[in-house]
């Protein structure tokens, strides 16, 4: 909706504001307000409107104007003239692109098949159009590799399936009914800045305890009640231990176990394993402080439990996700508003993923890449048949966000690899494309914007035209499709049409809005019950196969599955290995206990959290966010310092055999002993030479494929080279 015009407070012109929606990766999705004068972009408001925006929009989106205009921004299809990675290029028309993709594509078509063809694509951008499934129905009509998108929450959300089913579980507006609040592996200051609000809310009114359980004292942890230090990767025996507590303290709620659960006797018996002191043990949390935990939790109704995706980043992190998730039936916090754990409310969203992806149009056999090994799958690493031959890349950066930086940087060099990248600056990753395709922003595109944060569904609305000859990813695609002579009705639809299309506006969840409705509000709260009154499982009533919060889980049986974010997979239950029905505590793959030869040789783990002032990667080019992150600093505790000499300023070198970066140190007790912290986000032509990720594994934790970014050993040495310490 276009809200009615009024005068620009400093030019006399025409103010016209138009209603949008965040399209970033984070769980605030905040609405906003486009101000446009004669045609331009001037300012970007949040709405003061909206619950959970209420005017205030965080440090990324500062001069988000400024953003769509900057200089160095893609706006027409470019062609590498350099050599790889140099990130030389020269501007052709759109029709010069088109045809190079279908001779290229053509030419490895016949001689490979469809399949040596593999899509790389993230949530770089959310949207039912423009996100994470947009390209998914063309490359699944091309026959293409089917690529496994497990970056994040893929584990959370296997887990969470296994446990309490689909359901949005615990809303953040609730949590201001809490009275004791345990945020877990989330940096929520930085990362979910508009639901941060409502614990401050619990605590002044209700008296609320929060508690932070993180490795490092984040900016969070900092204006908690509590903060418990933890060993990365051990979250499952802390959450093992609370059950073990629970139980040892006569602390259950029986009733609510009896009648809403299964399998508390197995739970039981496998919590027996973790008295306090082996917890102690195990994660470096003191014995006497979980039994506190366990106790102020259990007693303190309503209790709720904020779940971040970092608990996920460890080869044990889906199952300690399925303990944490089974705290909240043991206590009965469930019963009350406010009570509960929260991962992701995507669930609640009626959002037709089907009709979206076409998962039907895959040919049968079409074999499967998990995007995490992309590195492995161009250095030939995995013995592809056919290889890849062709990479196309669209919101998503995989050499700063993946893991294994090295490999996938080698594979991109390779000369017989046509690779095209759709995107709106010459990231780390477009520096190696063939061809680089001009995307638009939020302001230029029409999309709806659904949330893994919150219960409010979005219309975002184009304010300004789009610069240069830079289209939405729902167009790209349609000229894909033209171009490789597909005539299916799919892509003849305009965007509102998809739109339209693309979700169930007879579901309950959705009674009382429409598109029509969106236009004009901008924004709508799903119909699930109200903040104040919201308790979904005071009855059960979970969407799993038992109608039970499943202590052992049912599911287990069909072995190893990926529960996919946004449910962009092509089979949701893909079986697998067979995997343990109950929670526990699986070690970390790089570990004194797990690897003793390894951590002997690189004795510290690192951990690499979302930056404050980029979202993932993006910003990492623009000055003003620079100013406001740093550049990419290493921070060590003072006695890991103090047996390498190293002082704050100090360059550094962060290395393992998977490869090293540099930054100055930043000695400090915010993180614990044993663990260095490196933000992970900064682009490399920002940086010395590689980022974080040059470090990570590229191997996945047991439960739903996600990766182990927290998971792994380095070591931290000086630089002593006077020209690379400068």
């Amino acid at each position: 909706m276009t809200l009615a015009p009024e005068a620009g407070p400093t030019t006399g012109r025409e103010l016209k504001i138009v209603r949008g929606a965040c399209p970033h990766d984070c769980p605030d999705t905040c609405a906003m307000l486009y101000h446009v004068v004669d045609g331009k972009l001037v300012d970007v408001k949040g709405d003061p409107d909206h619950p959970m925006t209420k005017g205030g929009l965080c440090v990324k989106l500062k001069n988000f104007p400024e953003h769509h205009y900057q200089a160095d921004r893609v706006l027409h299809p470019l062609r590498r003239v350099g050599p790889k990675g140099a990130g030389e290029f020269v501007r052709i028309t759109w029709d010069e692109a088109l045809a190079e993709i279908k001779q290229r594509w053509t030419e490895i078509i016949d001689v490979y098949g469809p399949q040596a063809i593999m899509p790389h694509a993230y949530l770089g951008h959310q949207g039912v159009l423009n996100g994470l499934t947009s390209g998914d129905a063309f490359f699944n009509r091309l026959g293409a590799t089917v690529a496994e998108k497990t970056y994040c929450e893929s584990g959370s959300s296997t887990a969470w399936h296994m446990t309490v089913g689909p359901t949005g579980g615990l809303d953040i507006e609730s949590m201001a009914y809490s009275t004791y609040i345990i945020v877990w592996g989330m940096n929520m200051t930085s990362t979910n800045l508009h639901g941060w609000p409502f614990l401050l809310k619990a605590r002044k009114e209700n008296g609320a305890t929060i508690v932070v359980i993180d490795p490092v004292r984040t900016r969070t942890a900092r204006q908690a009640d509590w903060h418990i230090p933890i060993r990365p990767g051990t979250d499952g025996a802390l959450a093992m231990g609370m059950i073990h507590e629970i139980i040892a303290q006569g602390l259950v709620d029986t009733d609510y176990v009896e009648k809403y659960t299964v399998g508390y006797e197995e739970l039981a018996e496998r919590a027996a394993k973790y008295p306090p002191e082996r917890v102690e043990e195990i994660t470096g949390v003191p014995a006497d402080d979980v039994r506190k935990l366990a106790r102020e939790y259990a007693t303190t109704q309503p209790a709720a439990i904020r779940q971040g995706v970092a608990i996920e980043r460890s080869r044990g992190g889906g199952q300690a996700i399925r303990a944490i998730t089974c705290l909240p039936a043991l206590v009965g916090a469930w019963r009350y508003v406010g009570g509960g754990t929260m991962e992701m409310p995507i669930w609640e969203f009626p959002t037709l993923f089907d009709k979206i992806c076409k998962p039907e149009w895959i040919p049968e056999g079409t074999r499967v890449v998990n995007e995490l090994e992309l590195g492995r799958a161009l250095t030939g690493e995995l013995a592809l048949d056919p290889p890849i031959k062709s990479l196309f890349v669209y919101n998503s950066n995989p050499v700063s966000q993946g893991p294994e930086q090295a490999k996938t940087m080698a594979g991109l060099m390779r000369e017989d690899l046509f690779t095209v990248v759709s995107e709106h600056f010459i990231t780390d990753t477009a520096r190696f494309a063939d061809l680089v395709l001009p995307a638009t922003m939020q302001a230029e595109q029409l999309d709806i914007m659904v949330t893994w944060g919150h219960l409010y569904i979005s219309l975002n609305q184009p304010a300004i035209e789009p610069p240069g000859e830079c289209v939405p990813n729902s167009e790209l695609f349609r000229r894909l499709a033209k171009t490789m002579g597909f005539t299916d009705d799919y892509w003849d639809r305009t965007d509102e049409e998809m739109l339209r299309d693309f979700h169930d506006w007879n579901h309950p969840a959705l009674k009382g809005i429409t598109y029509d409705s969106l236009k004009e509000t901008g924004w709508a709260r799903l119909n699930v019950g109200l903040p104040h009154e919201r308790a979904p499982h005071k009855e059960g009533n979970f969407p799993t196969p038992s109608g039970k919060c499943e202590f052992k889980s049912s599911l287990a049986e069909r072995g190893n599955f990926v529960v996919p974010v946004w449910r962009s997979m092509y089979d949701e239950f893909q079986p697998g290995e067979p995997i343990d029905p109950l929670p526990d505590y699986v070690p970390p793959l790089e570990s004194p206990d797990t690897n003793p030869g390894l951590a002997k040789k690189y004795p510290l783990n690192i951990v690499s959290p979302k930056p404050h002032a980029f979202l993932n990667s993006q910003y990492g080019n623009a000055s003003d966010k620079q100013e406001v992150q740093g550049e990419q600093r290493v921070w060590i505790h003072p006695d890991d310092a103090a047996e390498r000499g190293i002082a704050t300023g100090d360059v550094v070198k962060v290395f393992n055999d998977r490869g090293s970066f540099t930054g100055p140190a930043v000695v400090a007790d915010i993180v614990i002993k044993g663990v260095v912290m490196a933000n992970v986000g900064h682009w490399q032509n920002k940086a010395s030479g590689n980022t974080v990720n040059v470090i990570t594994s590229g191997e996945h934790n047991t439960l739903g494929k996600a990766g182990v970014y927290s998971d792994n050993l380095v070591d931290v040495a000086k630089v002593e080279d006077p020209a690379i310490a400068s």
